[in-house]
């Protein structure tokens, strides 16, 4: 019976110093650092994706600049031509365009009388004075009149969370614009969202865009660009120790308060132990360490405690809490929770 007192003994305590001990990592950083780094947050989405480590291309301002809609491939206008002395031409080029139009293929159209014209990437005005200068170049006095009979519509592709497949452009049409007709929800994940032209990502912070209404991110749209709208869960982190309900909590903005991440999570109970937060960021293998203070968090700002994309926040439990548990969870033929509170107190050992 001796023996089983000391072995009992011997894992109460073994249990309870163990169980005290939060896991330090090799960097811990404190309240300022904590801030400072909120506020590095607090600048949208390349900052993040920077502390991430990921890099990424500034912004090009020429992408704010409207274009010209222009003639392309497989577009097919329609001209008429007019000489007041040359019949025969005139009715050539009308009898064509009014039977299948000009087609322009290779970047050319072929007119009668002349040799093929290239107009791909000329506006309609450009390409009208090319062939009036070609017609004139042989027969003075001819008028050239141009437009478009069919043509390949340019369309920006979207994908995810949106209610529209495609949206034709014109030039002049922007980001938010085709945004708005793109019918996003407004639980989509704008910060998780992206753009590609040419197949490579353009540095848009769309937050900004659409939740800060910053206009240096509402580029011109053109046609081939492809916009993809993330599902609401794609950027979240996780609240875990001692808190109402351990969570995962999505970030649809790209970040969140460190209270808000706490109330969402059920707030402290009394068996947290609220002088010991953990923020824990970076990789597993060498993750970053933040250790905070509730008092501490209680009184500063919100935007002094920003939280990001695969964050932990660590709420710590009092080592009386580890204790009860413990003594709760020992079997019935030790003779009840009661006797062995009792056999603690004969033991010099205090068991609340």
């Amino acid at each position: 019976m001796a023996f089983f007192r000391v072995a009992v003994i011997s894992l109460f305590v073994l249990l309870l110093s163990s169980c005290s001990e939060t896991y330090m990592g090799k960097e811990i950083y404190g309240s300022d650092e904590f801030v400072r780094d909120s506020y590095r947050i607090a600048e949208g989405k390349f900052a993040i994706l920077e502390m991430q480590g990921v890099c990424y291309d500034e912004l090009d301002p020429a992408l704010l600049d409207e274009y010209q809609d222009v003639i392309g491939e497989d577009d097919i206008l329609q001209i008429a031509v007019f000489h007041p002395k040359r019949e025969d031409i005139t009715r050539a080029v009308q009898s064509i365009g009014a039977a299948v139009g000009f087609k322009v293929a290779d970047g050319k159209i072929r007119l009668p009388d002349l040799f093929p014209i290239h107009v791909a990437g000329l506006t309609l005005e450009q390409a009208r004075q090319k062939i009036q200068e070609e017609y004139n170049g042989q027969i003075l006095d001819t008028e050239v009149f141009i437009g478009y009979r069919e043509r390949i519509v340019r369309k920006v592709e979207l994908a995810g969370l949106v209610g529209l497949s495609s949206i034709p452009v014109d030039g002049k049409m922007r980001l938010f614009d085709v945004l708005s007709k793109a019918k996003i929800p407004p639980e989509a994940n704008l910060f998780k969202s992206y753009i590609l032209r040419d197949g490579k990502a353009l540095s848009v912070d769309l937050v900004k865009l659409i939740k800060h209404g910053d206009m240096s991110q509402n580029i011109v749209m053109r046609g081939g660009d492809k916009i993809y709208i993330a599902e609401t869960n794609a950027a979240s982190l996780m609240v875990m120790g001692e808190v109402g309900c351990e969570r995962v909590i999505s970030l649809p903005i790209g970040c969140t308060t460190l209270r808000q991440a706490l109330a969402e999570s059920g707030g402290i109970p009394f068996t947290g132990d609220r002088s010991y937060i953990q923020v824990i960021r970076g990789s597993i293998s060498k993750p970053k360490i933040y250790t905070l203070n509730w008092e501490l968090v209680i009184h500063l700002p919100n935007q002094s405690l920003l939280l990001m994309p695969g964050d932990i926040v660590y709420v710590a439990a009092k080592p009386i809490t580890n204790w009860n548990r413990f003594i709760s969870q020992i079997p019935p033929f030790l003779g009840g929770i009661e006797a062995v509170r009792g056999g603690c107190a004969n033991w010099g050992l205090f068991a609340p």
